[in-house]
């Protein structure tokens, strides 16, 4: 896994930088209001206001929580899975894999 992002909380999500081979973009993570159990928890924005991504609150089985992230653009092979995990210092770190965090 590798780290493509970083984050810092926000009044309204979360707010910072996506990185990998065909973006180096500002991104934010909007919260929603949710309809119904299913649906994502944010919305992955970057520059320009353009939809990459959505995500959902989870938490580890060390009782973590962390956001289970869907990113895709037409530059990317194939769908990224990433968590954004808060490390100790509250800064954000958003960890990417070609698996589908469960």
């Amino acid at each position: 896994m590798t780290t493509i992002g970083t984050f810092t909380k926000t009044s309204t999500g979360f707010g910072g930088t996506l990185r990998t081979l065909t973006l180096d973009v500002k991104a934010k993570l909007v919260a929603l209001d949710k309809t119904n159990e299913n649906a994502p928890d944010y919305r992955l924005v970057v520059a320009g206001n353009y939809e990459v991504g959505a995500a959902w609150k989870k938490v580890s089985q060390a009782d973590r929580p962390y956001l289970s992230i869907t990113l895709d653009d037409p530059s990317f092979a194939a769908t990224v899975y990433a968590r954004l995990i808060e490390g100790e210092d509250g800064v954000h770190t958003l960890i990417w894999s070609r698996t589908k965090a469960e």
